[in-house]
């Protein structure tokens, strides 16, 4: 089945984690065998291969750089500008790995129905670009508000505008509070050039006041249900009502801690903690009961997010094994139409009113 993948940091593990996404997983984790760098080394889950092998055919790719004031404990860039240079070389690689027949952008309806084309021909896939939707995952990096132009005309079309903690625009994960002026202004672009709002990592405060100020279209790339994972990451129901209202779709992460309750970063396994694909259908299908249908759901994988299989579920191996999924569904009932939704159609179907002239 053709897969879409709301969410993968592709750029940041070329970049920061010096992965080579050409090569097959198993060559990525044996070059990293003995590194202890990164929490993940030698567990990677994503390439380019493994997406082709999956028929994941469309992502919605990362831009991601932290800014970090002098009291902000967080990992990220001293100064906006910084990390404003950061996202240029993610988008360099990006636009390298285009030039090297690997991807190709989507960033209008055109380019999104001959991709559709492309990747639904009856041939072989393995040798066809995979197309990605450029997003930005907090918006520190934009030093001005001006450059969300500069952004858009590069391709941009998603801005997600908090990550963790404090943020120049708005607050995220661990943090509270609302924005102050110049994150209602974000939002007041993002709505005149067409900039889809990603509400993932939106602290609570924020996530409300968005939804009063922004008339754009909002989805949530990859993010969990709070009721069963219970943390300020995850999405109250009455969150997942609001998004419900606003027709947003809703893509499911595959990060462990967010899928089973009680996972401890570092120590926890994925076996020890019972943490299995099974686990994200539970969350799928609350935000399904909560809708009254399957319409509202999509994959955001998040599987190259700083974790591998240390800290995911234990019966997927690579990004491939998304091809796992549609059987579980049956299992629990639905149908072939729900499931052509949730693996891809939902995103399209969002994507097309989106992009609708």
């Amino acid at each position: 089945m053709f897969i879409i993948d709301a969410h993968l940091d592709l750029s940041m593990n070329a970049m920061e984690w010096n992965r080579d996404l050409r090569k097959p997983v198993n060559e990525i984790n044996e070059r990293e065998k003995g590194l202890t760098d990164k929490p993940d080394r030698g567990n990677a889950t994503v390439s380019f291969p493994e997406l082709r092998r999956g028929n994941i055919g469309l992502v919605v790719a990362t831009q991601i750089a932290r800014y970090v004031a002098p009291s902000n404990p967080l990992p990220g860039w001293n100064s906006p500008e910084q990390a404003w240079a950061q996202t240029q070389a993610q988008l360099a690689w990006y636009k390298a790995m285009e030039e090297d027949g690997e991807i190709i952008q989507i960033n209008n309806l055109p380019s999104l129905e001959n991709q559709l084309a492309l990747w639904n021909d009856g041939n072989s896939n393995q040798e066809k670009p995979i197309g990605y939707i450029l997003s930005l995952e907090g918006a520190d990096s934009l030093v001005t508000i001006e450059h969300v132009e500069r952004a858009w005309s590069y391709g941009l079309r998603a801005i997600g505008p908090a990550h963790y903690g404090e943020g120049r625009y708005a607050n995220g994960t661990d943090a509270t509070g609302l924005m102050k002026a110049n994150g209602i202004a974000l939002l007041k672009e993002m709505e005149r050039l067409n900039i889809i709002l990603d509400a993932t990592h939106l602290c609570d405060d924020v996530f409300w006041q968005v939804l009063a100020n922004f008339n754009g279209p909002v989805w949530a790339s990859h993010n969990n249900v709070r009721a069963i994972v219970n943390h300020n990451r995850q999405f109250s129901d009455e969150q997942i009502k609001a998004l419900i209202e606003r027709g947003a779709v809703i893509g499911g992460a595959l990060d462990a801690w967010m899928m089973v309750p009680n996972w401890q970063r570092g120590i926890s396994s994925p076996k020890e903690m019972n943490c299995h694909l099974e686990k994200i259908i539970d969350h799928f299908d609350h935000i399904c009961q909560l809708a009254g249908n399957a319409l509202h759901i999509g994959i955001g994988t998040d599987l190259d997010g700083a974790f591998g299989r240390e800290q995911c579920a234990y019966d997927l191996e690579t990004i491939s094994d998304l091809q796992k999924l549609p059987s579980l569904f049956y299992k629990r009932g639905y149908s072939k139409v729900d499931v052509e939704n949730i693996m891809h159609g939902n995103w399209l179907r969002f994507l097309r009113k989106a992009w609708a002239d």
